[in-house]
C-alpha cells in the first residue's frame, strides 16, 4: 500500500506558491470553468460559462487565466462534446500562446472544484510537459488563509512548447470497447454514484459503461478545504472500489473533466498506465451503437 504521493512536486502547498509568486520562471493559471446543467433531451447536457469573471474580479498575483473551453478545447466538436482535445501539435501551440515554454514551471488552480486544473495537468502531459502542478485546496484555500489576492489582469509573453505526444493519456470510444471485458483492465467512473447507477440521464441514456467501478472525484477531496485526500485515505478510496491503485485504468466521467482528478489521483498513488475517455459519457450515453448498465 501506497503510503505517500510518489510525485509531490506535481502538488503545491498554498505556503509554497505564496513564497514562490516571483519567480521569473513560473507561470501560474486559474482555470475555473462552471457548468449549468440543462434539463435531460437538451442538446447538451450542460452549458459551459468561463470562470474569467471571477478571475478578474480578484485572483492569485501574478496568475494568468485558462479558459478551458474557448482557448484549449477543440471548437469544432459537436455541441455536447464541449472540452475534447485539439490534436497534440494544435495543443501545444495554444499553450505557447498562453505562455507556456519548455523551460517553465508551471502551477494550475481552479475554484469550487479541483478538476479544472487536473484537466489542464493532464493536457500538458498529454503533450509531454511534466513541469506542471496543481495547488492543494484551489482558489478557496488560499482565499481562507487570507492570501493577497490581486485583480490585475495578468499575460505572459508567447512561449514555444515542444509537443512530445504520450500515447493513449487521452483514448477516444474506440479504445474503450477495446478494455471492454478485459481482465488486466479496469474502468473507473469518476461521476457521482446516482449518475453511475442510472439514475440520472443528464448525458443521455442513463447508466455506466459495463464492468465500470465507483470512485467519485468528490470523494477523493476533503469537502472542507478541497485538499487532496491523504495518500493512505485515497489509495482506500480506490480499493474499496476494487481498484488496484498499481494496475492499469482507464477513467471516464461525463466529458473527460472529473476523471482527471481520478487519473491524477491513481498517478499519484503507482499506477503508471492511465488512459482518460475524451469525451466520456457525453459520447458514449448518447451512441445507441455502444453497451451500457445500470442499476
Amino acid at each position: 500500500m501506497s503510503h505517500s504521493y510518489r510525485r509531490p512536486q506535481a502538488i503545491v502547498s498554498t505556503d509554497w506558491l505564496a513564497g514562490h509568486l516571483n519567480d521569473p520562471d513560473l507561470r501560474i493559471f486559474e482555470c475555473t470553468t462552471y457548468l449549468d446543467y440543462l434539463p435531460p433531451g437538451s442538446d447538451a447536457p450542460y452549458r459551459v460559462m468561463s470562470g474569467r469573471a471571477d478571475y478578474e474580479a480578484g485572483h492569485v498575483p501574478g496568475a494568468g487565466f485558462a479558459d478551458i473551453q474557448n482557448d484549449l478545447s477543440d471548437a469544432g466538436s459537436p455541441p455536447h462534446l464541449r472540452f475534447t482535445l485539439p490534436s497534440p501539435v494544435d495543443l501545444a501551440a495554444r499553450f505557447g500562446r498562453l505562455g507556456i515554454g519548455d523551460e517553465h514551471r508551471v502551477v494550475l488552480y481552479s475554484r469550487g472544484r479541483l478538476v479544472w486544473a487536473t484537466r489542464v495537468w493532464w493536457m500538458l502531459r498529454a503533450v509531454g510537459f511534466d513541469n506542471a502542478a496543481i495547488l492543494d485546496g484551489g482558489f478557496e484555500k488560499w482565499i481562507a488563509e487570507d492570501r493577497p489576492v490581486s485583480a490585475q489582469p495578468s499575460a505572459f509573453p508567447p512561449a514555444t512548447l515542444t509537443p512530445r505526444p504520450r500515447k493513449d493519456v487521452f483514448v477516444d470510444k474506440h479504445k474503450v470497447l477495446e478494455t471492454l471485458g478485459r481482465p488486466d483492465a479496469c474502468l473507473v467512473n469518476a461521476l457521482e454514484p446516482e449518475l453511475h447507477r442510472g439514475e440520472n440521464p443528464r448525458y443521455g441514456r442513463p447508466g455506466r459503461i459495463p464492468g465500470s467501478v465507483n470512485v467519485p472525484s468528490s470523494s477523493l477531496v476533503a469537502p472542507a478545504t478541497l485538499s487532496l485526500l491523504p495518500p493512505a485515505d485515497a489509495n482506500s478510496k480506490f480499493r474499496e472500489a476494487g481498484v488496484d491503485p498499481s494496475g492499469p485504468a482507464l477513467v471516464y466521467c461525463g466529458g473527460g473533466i472529473a476523471a482527471t482528478l481520478d487519473a491524477f489521483v491513481l498517478y499519484q498513488l503507482g499506477c503508471d498506465a492511465i488512459s482518460i475517455y475524451d469525451a466520456s459519457m457525453s459520447e458514449w450515453a448518447r451512441d445507441e451503437s455502444l453497451p451500457i448498465e445500470t442499476g
